[in-house]
């Protein structure tokens, strides 16, 4: 980073290729500069104190003593001492969501995934990776096993990968992980926790990962109380599979857009938000115990290619056998040297908050419940004004995120807005019976979902048949009350 801002100034940071968050000093001036990565994978605030200082930290927690404002640092930017302002660096052409033309090509997306794991394995610490079982982190689990044996850390470390995931006994990412485990041959570590464990964390999850978005608090819990588990066995660093699902429009709700313009500028808005959400996520989750997570889908380059393919070959197509995220399966449907099982590589979409155990989220709605009087959610929109509570357990989130950052600036860091299944206020407009089901759980979108995949079964007999095994465990929910669209 020296070295480029000595030969070209502030204009090098385009140049920096991985996740990044720094302040650099040119103590010849005084002058400093602010960077953030191109997505925002690590995190990153700036505030001003009335006494005219600035202030920059990783952590909210950082700054809201000392600062009378303070935003989220836009990813992709940089702040200038000289000129006083933030300037956007990261400027490709998916930026301004023109909607891309070139063709698919299953083997340059597979070379592309592949070369940005393989740039993931240059460390010199202890490491593994994360895995669900579901399509994202398998595909990283499984190149990564592959690509393990000739590297120094292979060298350092062992060509035996170890993988970890965490769950509910008896979760769907459990026994997906195991079985994806066994066949690429790694080390495998379970994580059991309990719906009181998980409560009983809430708290501590609210205070790393600063924020009082329900997604990101149901998500966050099981991925805090694995990494401090990761990080008690010595392991330093872990690669994961988010980024994927804003990418190739992997969440359920995607199979209601309209047409492909649609697809791909819900896809672009998902990128942008990213770092509002799973990046959120996982950096702070991890970084809470001193673990770093590493996430190739959102390697620059990759984003280039994958964000550059005609948005047409990403649309959800039963009809046609075309399931979410099919470009990123086709690309690695090997049939001489499988990269998995063909049952996993077309596995149903599981959001991580659901595929640690559907009881989980069931059991925190239970204890907002107990904690949130129906008087309480009354009177919401007065005391919470911005971003207004609609659930008690989101209340109940905002009660606890407002003791640790009582300023207003916190709360104006956390995203809101209408969504259904992870969707943008936007997307919820593609379905009019959405708008009253808004619940971000993958489930409020499950009706669509299976009712699609009916249709695949009979359009396309066996490659169906693999994808439907999963539906009837997933069709126990159907009677929770929030699934108002079940169709």
């Amino acid at each position: 980073i020296a070295h480029l801002y000595e030969e070209h100034g502030e204009n090098f940071v385009d140049m920096l290729d991985g996740m990044f968050s720094f302040v650099l000093l040119d103590t010849r001036d005084n002058s400093f500069l602010v960077a953030r990565d191109a997505i925002g994978i690590t995190s990153l605030y700036i505030g001003w104190g009335l006494d005219g200082s600035v202030w920059v930290s990783s952590e909210l927690k950082g700054l809201h003593d000392d600062c009378e404002h303070f935003v989220a640092f836009p990813p992709g930017h940089l702040y200038s001492s000289k000129s006083g302002g933030l300037r956007r660096w990261y400027n490709p052409p998916w930026f301004s969501e023109a909607i891309p033309s070139a063709p698919y090509e299953p083997l340059v997306l597979r070379r592309a995934l592949e070369n940005a794991v393989i740039k993931r394995l240059m460390t010199d610490v202890p490491f593994g990776v994360l895995l669900s079982g579901g399509l994202d982190s398998s595909l990283v689990a499984s190149i990564t096993a592959r690509y393990l044996a000739g590297t120094k850390a292979a060298k350092q470390w062992g060509a035996q990968l170890h993988s970890f995931c965490v769950g509910l006994e008896g979760s769907p990412d459990l026994k997906a992980g195991r079985e994806v485990a066994d066949y690429l041959g790694t080390v495998h570590h379970e994580f059991h926790f309990t719906v009181q464990d998980g409560i009983d964390a809430i708290e501590d999850v609210i205070y790393h990962i600063e924020t009082y978005d329900v997604t990101t608090i149901r998500a966050s819990t099981p991925m805090f109380l694995m990494s401090r588990k990761i990080k008690s066995l010595g392991v330093k660093m872990v690669i994961s599979g988010e980024g994927s699902d804003e990418v190739f429009g992997g969440y359920l709700y995607f199979h209601k857009a309209p047409n492909k313009d649609e697809f791909h500028l819900e896809t672009c808005r998902k990128i942008k938000a990213l770092h509002q959400y799973d990046c959120l996520r996982a950096n702070k989750a991890t970084s809470a115990w001193g673990l770093e997570a590493r996430v190739p889908f959102l390697d620059k380059e990759f984003i280039n290619v994958a964000m550059n393919i005609d948005p047409e070959w990403k649309m959800i197509k039963p009809e046609e056998g075309r399931i979410e995220k099919w470009i990123l399966r086709r690309a690695f449907d090997d049939e001489e040297h499988p990269y998995l099982p063909k049952h996993i590589l077309y596995r149903q979409k599981e959001q991580f908050s659901d595929g640690v155990g559907y009881s989980w989220i069931d059991g925190l709605k239970a204890h907002a419940e107990e904690h949130v009087t129906d008087k309480m959610m009354l009177n919401a929109a007065h005391i919470f004004p911005h971003n207004t509570p609609t659930s008690k357990e989101g209340y109940y989130y905002r009660m606890i995120f407002e003791r640790f950052f009582p300023q207003n600036p916190a709360s104006l860091t956390v995203p809101g807005g209408a969504s259904v299944a992870c969707s943008t206020a936007k997307a919820v407009e593609w379905d009019a019976s959405w708008s009253k089901n808004l619940d971000p759980s993958g489930r409020a979108a499950i009706g669509v979902h299976n009712s699609a995949y009916e249709n695949q079964r009979t359009a396309n007999g066996n490659l169906a048949t693999k994808i439907i095994d999963s539906v009837p465990r997933i069709m126990e929910v159907a009677a929770a009350p929030e699934l108002t669209i079940w169709s």
